[in-house]
């Protein structure tokens, strides 16, 4: 959460600035299609989307209108934090670096 506003003592109010999300083979579909949707529509400011399977991060930048893909083995910068990025190769995902 970038706005400290959304935030009360039962959670966020309003949709998140930036959500993860990792997919499982069994929510493929969800993620990829119907989260995009409904996030994209809620005010989500950024959605990334790691597919471990597929050797896939796709960054998903609304508020810019852009998306763009990068594997696990990149280092990722965020487009709403100035000076944030996670770098994937550090990170053991799905039994691999």
């Amino acid at each position: 959460m970038c706005d400290a506003d959304k935030l009360d003592d039962r959670g966020c109010k309003g949709a998140p600035d930036w959500i993860v999300e990792i997919v499982s083979p069994s929510s493929k579909q969800m993620d990829y299609y119907t989260k995009l949707f409904k996030y994209r529509t809620a005010g989500v400011r950024e959605y990334w989307l790691v597919d471990s399977d597929k050797n896939l991060v796709l960054v998903y930048n609304f508020e810019h209108g852009t998306s763009e893909p990068y594997t696990l083995q990149d280092s990722v910068k965020t487009g709403i934090y100035e000076d944030l990025w996670i770098d994937f190769s550090a990170m053991k995902m799905n039994g691999s670096y």
